[in-house]
């Protein structure tokens, strides 16, 4: 029990739930050619199914963060991510488009608790000196899902069918589950954040630029994690003829850059304070390659250009939560991290049938160079509307 007193435990169970919620999401995405193959949906349904999901996380993101704002994270938790592992494991049990669309639905609910939680808990347990290292941690564990799944879905799907692998997810779900309400008996888990919240406003302003620039960074410029977690394995099997054993081997990669991403984009941003501005310039300059991609014939390069996008990609994600975290009322931190996950999921749920389109036209250089437009727009607009608010009155 004195372990799950130490202070750095909450941050890493918040890490450990949110890497099991991009297993849980992932795991459709990895088997896509598969499953699209047996059941015979189209890549335009795929990207429907996709937007359920979105549309969902969407709306969960803002509700989960006032819920757990109001009502404190260890009943909240609770619920979010009960909800989520009975839909993922619902999965095993689809055949169509309608039933797949139901149960991402509900996945994608759910797990719009996943970021404020983490937010949430960083803001509750942690003194401010150690907070931007707590939000880091908790986020990794979103890439970092990213990256084992295809290690670990992979075999189980090969082994013993897609369906299968549907099933472990509840179980991993249900095992954190039993985890949390252990620990989460802990005084600074089990109070109400309000207790712990500074005197500052307790609303947002839907006029202040500063929201708008931080959902531009985040949901826009941020796009492209989503695009290549949902679209590489269709592009690797239909449009480079890899077989799905080869790709399971290799799709860890890109989702790698996002991982280690996080971790230096906060390093360089704690480490050197330099203009948010300028970052999001190099950021997006990291970004353009992604758009050719479709004429690269190499596998490995393919491969490289997807982890440096989303290595680029993770470097939005931090530059808009410093902004945030610096600039916005953190008495509204798990309402202010579901407006950001929310906006970019999003932007996922507009793009992604169309997306999905482009794919069953094969038109692959389209689809790439919209992915890096958007994310370059996105870049464009934070620009424009982040102003310098703090006392020095300027944006760091």
């Amino acid at each position: 029990m004195d372990r799950l007193n130490n202070r750095w435990v909450p941050i890493l169970s918040m890490m450990l739930v949110s890497l099991i919620s991009y297993i849980d999401r992932n795991t459709l995405a990895l088997l896509a050619p598969v499953i699209l193959k047996e059941t015979e949906l189209s890549n335009q349904q795929y990207g429907y199914i996709i937007s359920a999901f979105s549309f969902a996380y969407m709306a969960g993101n803002p509700i989960w963060g006032i819920l757990l704002d109001r009502f404190g994270l260890r009943n909240g938790m609770t619920a979010a991510v009960s909800l989520w592992t009975a839909a993922s494991t619902a999965h095993a049990f689809a055949s169509g488009l309608l039933s797949f669309g139901v149960a991402r639905f509900f996945l994608g609910f759910g797990e719009g608790a996943t970021f404020p939680g983490g937010l949430r808990t960083a803001v509750q347990t942690l003194p401010a000196s150690d907070r931007s290292k707590g939000i880091a941690i908790s986020y990794s564990g979103g890439s970092l899902g990213a990256v084992v799944t295809p290690w670990i879905i992979g075999p189980i799907a090969a082994a013993y069918g897609w369906r299968m692998a549907f099933l472990f997810t509840g179980i991993i779900g249900t095992l954190w589950i039993l985890y949390w309400r252990l620990l989460s008996r802990r005084p600074d888990l089990a109070q109400l954040p309000q207790q712990t919240a500074a005197a500052e406003p307790a609303t947002l302003n839907w006029r202040d630029s500063r929201i708008w620039a931080f959902m531009c960074c985040y949901g826009i410029a941020g796009f492209p994690l989503a695009f290549i977690l949902y679209h590489a394995s269709l592009y690797f099997v239909q449009g480079m003829g890899r077989t799905q054993n080869e790709m399971s081997k290799v799709l860890w990669i890109p989702p790698l850059g996002w991982e280690i991403g996080y971790f230096f984009w906060g390093w360089v941003t704690d480490r050197f304070g330099l203009s948010l501005r300028l970052q999001a310039i190099t950021l997006a300059a990291l970004m353009t390659p992604l758009a050719a991609i479709p004429y690269v014939t190499s596998y490995p390069a393919s491969l490289a250009l997807m982890f440096l996008a989303m290595f680029a990609g993770a470097g939005f994600i931090i530059n808009a939560m410093a902004y945030a975290t610096r600039e916005l009322p953190s008495r509204r931190a798990g309402l202010i991290a579901g407006i950001g996950a929310g906006s970019w999921s999003a932007v996922l749920a507009v793009l992604a049938p169309g997306f999905g389109r482009l794919f069953d036209l094969r038109n692959y250089p389209l689809a790439f160079a919209l992915a890096t437009a958007v994310s370059i727009g996105g870049a464009v607009a934070f620009i424009a509307l982040a102003k310098p608010e703090n006392k020095s009155g300027v944006l760091r």
